[in-house]
């Protein structure tokens, strides 16, 4: 297996992140959580919102390197 990530593979995890967040914010926002689970599905909101900025700063880098790469705003404003 390859130990460098592809920037294929880094925009798509970034992504994915993204849309995982948008949706543990939206569960949290409901009335679906119980009260006895809340703190742990915030505990997992917090993880993955970390987990999508380091992603977003290792974007952020190989743009830098790889000019023919949409910028971060492009990236996550674009419909795809």
């Amino acid at each position: 297996m390859n130990d460098k990530i592809s920037n294929n593979a880094v925009i798509y995890a970034t992504l994915a992140l993204n849309s995982e967040v948008d949706l543990q914010r939206e569960y949290l926002e409901s009335e679906d959580v119980p009260d006895d689970e809340r703190e742990n599905e915030e505990e997992i909101l917090a993880d993955l919102e970390q987990a999508f900025m380091e992603f977003v700063d290792l974007y952020k880098n190989r743009c830098k390197v790889d000019k023919q790469l949409p910028s971060i705003d492009e990236l996550l404003n674009s419909q795809l």
